[in-house]
């Protein structure tokens, strides 16, 4: 990329940071006012050191032995007041800054399709929200606290400086230029620098995130040394980034401090040659070399806060790259009440944009209100593909599915998913209380009597009631107090109290002791009663009372039947039975992922 766009994408970014401050500009204005009232004090002092030193020790002036002391103490007590003010109200906006981006980004996360999270690591978008925001903050209000302070005090010490001696002044001119383009030479690696930092914060915490969540295999299959090397290469890369960064924020300190001591040296010599001629007085000289001197802080500042910038935007790239993510599509506008379940699938074909196999292949089935599916096939059959399409998790590449003989595309996302329950193999649960749990969402308004109700024929209230506050029982991250079965039925109560009328299974009582999957078997039967249910079947004898079971291979439906019917035709369906009945006799998992 050109320099030239650089720079407009920089002053496009760096605008479109500014508007989430103009909300609070009053608080900005008054920042921005206690700043000026800052550099300009800074003029002011060396600006009282002329009088001072030459009514003192030259005239002694009666005037400037009284006066000028207490204006000084005056000065000081102005310029503290004014530092706190700006300190306070710069930090105000910019909290407000990092809160407004993080909800802006989160709310755009939770509205992302679910083919944005395919291919986007979880530790990089919680690095996101977590780290980088707080970066975007230091260009949007830091930054600008230094160029206004600082750009004013810089203006307001070569004004004196000009007044005093205007030839002089010309010379620590002569070394804006150097620094200027200094600052440029710089400002590119810092970006990249800043940018590689921060991709290589979600590498941390996606490996982080990794081992937290699958401690227990870490452990049982002695991954503690692979892990930690991970995460060692991950911060070594951190570090590597940063240290990078710093080094060329580093260099450019010192070369405008050579730069501006090389222009007052220069100037100390001259003055000194002018002072023997009286072209200058001894507190004009003081005055001059004060305020020269004061300008190094400044100007200092000034060369470092590109740091700042270029990190800023750098984070402000990766910030609004995820709210640009266009958010899961809806155009469809027909509004639908409860359903009557009845689903058909007519010719649906479906192609996931990174896969150069189709997931789906002509795919026709009729699904009568209240019947119940079963789905089996061998691992990557596309059994959770079909299913992911009735909810328009995804959307066919051919074909359409039918709700009540109304195509579900044209139906209102929010209207559509109000008659799907979903009960998954790996139960999600919130860091809440059971009742949260149950009633999540817009359930929540649900009574107390509703939740029970919903607990009790999901078998759960019998562990509930055992828990110290009941239903008001915190459960810890993903339930992780609870057992495997009580998870699951806390998940079937969840779906009972949603009281939808199509329910999606993926069964997961094969992971369950005998007796929690007697629970939760018995909690399933009464949550698929009268309802439209498409089950996931991992173990075939828990589906052998289907209505009737679609076998799927490669994509497309090998065979349709009950379980009597395909048996009997001794076909695939028929292999994978014999395969488990004969693995579970002999006390084994399943050989397939049927």
């Amino acid at each position: 990329m050109s320099k030239p766009s650089e720079t407009v994408n920089s002053a496009q970014l760096y605008a479109r940071l500014l508007r989430y401050v103009l909300p609070y500009w009053r608080m900005f204005a008054v920042s921005i006012f206690a700043m000026m009232i800052v550099a300009a004090t800074e003029p002011a002092f060396p600006a009282l050191l002329k009088p001072m030193l030459d009514g003192s020790f030259v005239e002694r002036d009666n005037f400037a032995l009284r006066w000028i002391p207490l204006l000084l103490i005056g000065l000081f007590v102005v310029r503290g007041i004014a530092t706190y003010t700006s300190a306070y109200t710069i930090n105000w906006v910019s909290s407000r800054v990092v809160m407004d981006l993080r909800q802006a980004m989160f709310e755009r996360l939770v509205d992302l399709p679910t083919r944005f999270f395919d291919h986007t690591s979880s530790g990089s978008l919680i690095a996101n929200v977590a780290f980088n925001v707080t970066q975007v903050t230091s260009a949007a209000t830091s930054v600008v606290t230094v160029l206004v302070r600082d750009t004013l005090t810089i203006a307001g010490l070569l004004t004196w400086m000009f007044y005093i001696n205007w030839k002089l002044s010309f010379i620590a001119l002569a070394t804006a230029p150097f620094i200027i383009l200094l600052a440029r030479t710089v400002s590119g690696r810092l970006r990249s620098m800043s940018r590689a930092t921060q991709n290589s914060m979600g590498n941390i915490t996606h490996v982080l995130e990794e081992s937290i969540e699958c401690q227990k295999v870490v452990k049982i299959f002695g991954g503690q040394a692979y892990e930690k090397q991970r995460f060692f290469e991950a911060v070594n890369w951190n570090r590597r980034y940063t240290m990078k960064q710093l080094s060329a924020s580093a260099a450019s300190v010192p070369i405008v401090e050579l730069i501006a001591a090389s222009a007052l040296a220069l100037i100390v010599y001259i003055a000194t040659r002018e002072s023997g001629s009286g072209g200058t007085t001894v507190g004009g000289f003081v005055s001059f070399i004060t305020a020269m001197l004061m300008l190094f802080p400044p100007l200092k500042r000034l060369t470092s806060v590109n740091e700042n910038l270029q990190r800023g935007l750098a984070a402000a790239e990766n910030v609004f790259a995820l709210l640009d993510e266009e958010a899961e599509r809806d155009p469809a506008t027909r509004a639908i009440g409860r359903a009557e379940g009845r689903l058909k699938f007519d010719n649906v074909s479906l192609h996931y944009e990174q896969s150069e196999r189709a997931a789906l292949h002509n795919i026709s089935i009729d699904i009568a209100a209240g019947e119940t599916i079963a789905l089996v096939g061998a691992s990557g059959s596309g059994k959770t593909s079909l299913v992911n399409l009735v909810p328009r998790f995804y959307s066919p590449s051919a074909g359409q599915i039918l709700l009540d003989d109304i195509d579900i595309a044209s139906l209102r996302l929010v209207d559509l998913r109000k008659n799907i329950a979903l009960v998954s193999q790996d139960v999600v649960l919130f860091n809440d209380t059971i009742a949260g749990n149950i009633a999540y969402g817009p359930l929540r308004q649900a009574s107390d009597e509703a939740i029970i109700a919903a607990a009790e024929a999901a078998h759960a209230m019998e562990f509930i009631q055992e828990l110290p506050a009941g239903l008001h029982t915190f459960i810890g991250e993903n339930g992780m107090r609870l057992s495997g079965g009580q998870r699951q039925r806390l998940a079937i109560a969840r779906a009972l109290l949603k009281d939808a009328p199509i329910l999606i299974l993926d069964e997961a009582t094969s992971a369950l002791d005998t007796a929690s999957e007697r629970h939760v078997q018995a909690a399933l039967e009464r949550l698929m009663q009268g309802r439209t249910t498409i089950v996931i079947a991992h173990r075939l004898s828990t589906i052998e009372h289907a209505d009737r079971i679609v076998v799927m291979h490669k994509g497309t439906i090998a065979e349709i039947g009950t379980h009597a019917e395909l048996l009997a035709r001794d076909g695939m369906y028929a292999q994978l039975y014999r395969i488990q009945f004969a693995a579970e006799r002999a006390g084994l998992a399943p050989l397939s992922d049927a």
